[in-house]
Order: structure tokens, then C-alpha cells, then sequence
């Protein structure tokens, strides 16, 4: 009587679970097109394949059905030499996936990299999305460019070291790339930015703070956000270096780039409780208490999916 008791149990439990419909997969960020990441200034992929440079940020898109590409471009240099070397991994991205087209997202000078792969190849972009970028060129760059002469001592010395930190953290992260940190510099100054922009217009607003155009000549959708609170978190020692640099900033900004010069296309929010690190979820985490970066791509990779991309 006990065994026949339990196999009716078992036998009625097991019917209750087949009954019960399978649990949907989740499919929020599964985009019609690969998600392509591609870093800022002194960026990586993953430093000794273990720091992510968009820390927690491509576990977050593919646990929802993202495809997601993870690149290396070089640490320091102008923004078509970084652009040249995306484009080659960008069509090695799509000989891997079969995919006809991708969406770009950039980070800090990673979004003038995604600017000129989407206008030199626009056949092989969907979308450009950029992220605390700094379109008009960033006021410290700026200052610097201005406060150090071509061909001195200084100039000499800052190129040094910052071509051999390039080189180290592209030893640490497995892609060691040509530099030129004088180069990357003057990019990133208004003036280079400035020539840049006159290259490269499409999606940059034609007002001092204006929204650009959302998309494209061949039906590109163009995007940005970032944010304007240097300083959120206590323990992040390196909010303390973005609020110093900060104060080179005459407007509202995430200690290294101006709110309005980060406007681009459709403008998803220009004033998150973010700064430059946390934009990419760094370091480590730590940001605002409030506001979640890996929430913020999670979104966009669905405002993707919902138009088709």
C-alpha cells in the first residue's frame, strides 16, 4: 500500500511538472545584429584575461541573448588609426557570425573609433552608439595640447611614457599595437576634434549643445549617453583624480568630458549619475549607489532589438 501511495505521488508530481510551461529564455538584448564594444583611451579587453575593460557589461548583454564582441584597438593614437584597426576586427566579427552588419558601441575616444568605421563602411554598421565621448574634443586634452609645445622636452617625455604604458597594457592584455600618444592627444583636443568632425559629420548636433541626426544616409541609428557626476563613489580611489580633473571643465561633465560635447544622434541621457570609469562599470563596480551602467546597456541593447537592429 506505501509503495503504491508513493508511486501515485511521484507519478502526479511529475505530470504537474510537465504541465507547467517551459520557462521562456530571455531574449531582452537578443539583438537581430552583434553587439561590437569597442574601449577608450588606455583601454583593453581584458587585462590578463581577467579584468574587463566593460566591467560586467558583456556577461550582462549576452544573459540576454546578446552576441557580443569584445575588441582591442591601440592604447594610444590618432582616431583613424584606432578606427582602421577596428574595421579589421569588425569584418572579422562578421566572417565569424554570418552576420551582414553589426551595432557599434564606443567608449570615451572608442566612439570616434565606431564614428569612422560607420562612414568609411557604412554597409557593414547597424548602429553606432556612443558612450562618454568627447565629439568636440575633451578640455583637459585640449589644455594640454595648448600648455605643451610640439618638439619639447615635456612633449617628449609625456609621449614616452604614455607609448610605453600603451604597450604594457597591451602586453597585459595579449594585442600589442603601435602608439602614439601625441597623436591621441591632439585628437582629443578641440582642434583635432574639430578636423575630425569635418571628416566625419553624421550624427553630430549643428548647434554648441544641440541632438544630431538619429540616423544615417543608409538607415544608420545613431545614439550617445553619458554622464556629469565625477565623484560617486568613496571607495573608488579613482574618483578623486576625476574630480581634480574636472575643474579644467567650464560646463557640467564626468570629470574628463563635457556634457555637450558628448552629444551625439538621438540623446539618451546626457546627465547620468556616472563618471567616466562608471560609465563602463568601473572600477570594479563601484559607482553610484543609485544608478547601474550594466542596466544602461541592458536597455539599449533592447531599444536595438526593438528597432530591428
Amino acid at each position: 500500500m506505501r509503495n503504491a501511495v508513493r508511486t501515485l505521488v511521484l507519478t502526479v508530481a511529475v505530470l504537474a511538472l510537465w504541465a507547467q510551461p517551459a520557462r521562456a529564455a530571455d531574449t531582452y538584448t537578443q539583438t537581430k545584429y552583434p553587439i561590437v564594444l569597442a574601449h577608450g583611451m588606455a583601454g583593453f579587453d581584458s587585462l590578463f584575461g581577467v579584468l574587463d575593460y566593460f566591467y560586467g557589461i558583456e556577461s550582462t548583454l549576452k544573459s540576454g541573448g546578446s552576441k557580443v564582441y569584445i575588441t582591442h584597438v591601440p592604447q594610444f593614437n590618432t582616431s583613424e588609426a584606432r578606427g582602421e584597426a577596428l574595421l579589421a576586427q569588425v569584418q572579422d566579427v562578421l566572417a565569424r557570425s554570418g552576420a551582414k552588419k553589426v551595432n557599434l558601441i564606443g567608449h570615451s575616444h572608442g566612439g570616434l573609433d565606431v564614428r569612422y568605421v560607420a562612414a568609411v563602411r557604412p554597409d557593414l554598421v547597424a548602429s553606432v552608439t556612443t558612450v562618454g565621448t568627447p565629439h568636440k574634443g575633451a578640455d583637459l586634452a585640449t589644455y594640454l595640447r595648448s600648455n605643451i609645445k610640439g618638439g619639447s622636452f615635456t612633449e617628449g617625455v609625456l609621449s614616452y611614457f604614455a607609448n610605453n604604458l600603451g604597450l604594457v597594457l597591451g602586453l597585459l592584455s595579449g594585442h600589442t599595437q603601435s602608439q602614439d600618444a601625441i597623436g591621441a592627444l591632439t585628437a582629443l583636443s578641440a582642434s583635432g576634434a574639430a578636423t575630425y568632425n569635418a571628416k566625419y559629420p553624421a550624427g553630430l548636433p549643428t548647434s554648441s549643445c544641440g541632438t544630431g541626426a538619429a540616423t544615417g544616409t543608409q538607415g544608420q541609428r545613431y545614439y550617445s549617453w553619458s554622464g556629469t557626476d565625477p565623484f560617486t563613489n568613496v571607495f573608488d580611489a579613482s574618483d578623486y583624480a576625476l574630480k581634480l580633473s574636472s575643474f579644467f571643465y567650464s560646463e557640467s561633465n564626468d570629470g574628463l568630458v563635457g556634457r555637450c560635447s558628448s552629444r551625439f544622434g538621438t540623446v539618451i541621457r546626457d546627465n547620468y549619475d556616472m563618471n567616466h570609469l562608471d560609465e563602463v562599470n568601473q572600477v570594479l563596480g563601484l559607482t553610484a549607489f543609485f544608478t547601474d551602467p550594466k542596466s544602461v546597456f541592458r536597455t539599449q541593447a533592447n531599444r536595438l532589438k526593438t528597432a530591428g537592429l
